[in-house]
């Protein structure tokens, strides 16, 4: 692992890490009955409706996305992976649902004030410096109604600093997927090598992202305009530092 990697992610080495192999090994990963189930806790933690409206950043191959529209939203997902952003087209038209996918940065988005909520799962904020992390906390709220929610689904990194340099393995049929993590305490980032082993050749990739607490999020998310910031462990129950997941919920 590279200690000395930027404390921001460029698009480039995100449209690499979010790639075809990214999606290769997603159903192991997260299953399809996982998939379910965590569509089913966004669902309720945003008191979403029928024609809800709702933006995912960083939807990636759509496996939430289209769920949602499945329970009737009215859905649009952001991703910087063309690639990716394909793979859910293609996954909405065999469910018969509509998404509106959009190739674009979560830095800066199309729309004003016309969504009833926004959501980043997965830990899928923190990829860039502070100044460009709160940038997007600031678009998000742009994009929102009056009265709207933000959920955020992030990492705990009090659980995290627990363990040991932690080495994962995902294997589909004879190809395999080495994460190896690292977490440097002095800038909050965690750092993933992600080394891919398939068709006969081996793919190196790296992503890093900022770890916040709660307090932190406090603080960011009213300087970006909302008024409540509530905690949630993951999928909805209380947040302890022993939780995996921090699930923050902001009201504009």
């Amino acid at each position: 692992m590279n200690s000395k990697m930027s404390n921001s992610v460029s698009l480039s080495e995100l449209a690499s890490y979010f790639s075809e192999d990214y999606y290769h090994f997603g159903d192991m990963v997260n299953p399809p009955e996982t998939s379910d189930q965590q569509a089913g806790a966004i669902w309720n933690l945003l008191s979403l409706a029928q024609d809800s409206s709702v933006l995912e950043l960083g939807c990636g191959y759509g496996r939430i996305t289209n769920r949602l529209a499945e329970k009737g939203g009215r859905v649009a997902g952001l991703d910087i992976s063309p690639i990716l952003l394909k793979k859910a087209e293609a996954d909405a038209a065999e469910r018969g649902v509509h998404v509106e996918y959009v190739l674009g940065d979560m830095r800066s988005l199309l729309w004003r004030d016309r969504f009833d909520a926004v959501f980043m799962w997965y830990t899928t904020f923190g990829y860039f410096d502070d100044a460009d992390n709160e940038r997007v906390l600031r678009e998000a709220a742009s994009s929102l109604r009056k009265g709207g929610r933000l959920l955020i689904d992030s990492a705990n990194r009090f659980a995290f600093l627990r363990r040991e340099s932690p080495i994962y393995l995902v294997q589909r049929n004879d190809d395999l997927r080495i994460d190896i993590m690292s977490n440097d305490v002095l800038s909050d980032r965690r750092n993933l090598e992600r080394i891919i082993v398939r068709d006969g050749c081996v793919r190196r990739t790296q992503l890093s992202f900022r770890q916040y607490g709660f307090s932190d999020y406090v603080r960011m998310l009213r300087s970006a305009g909302f008024e409540t910031v509530e905690a949630y462990g993951q999928e909805g129950g209380a947040f302890t530092t022993s939780s995996e997941h921090l699930v923050v919920i902001a009201y504009k």
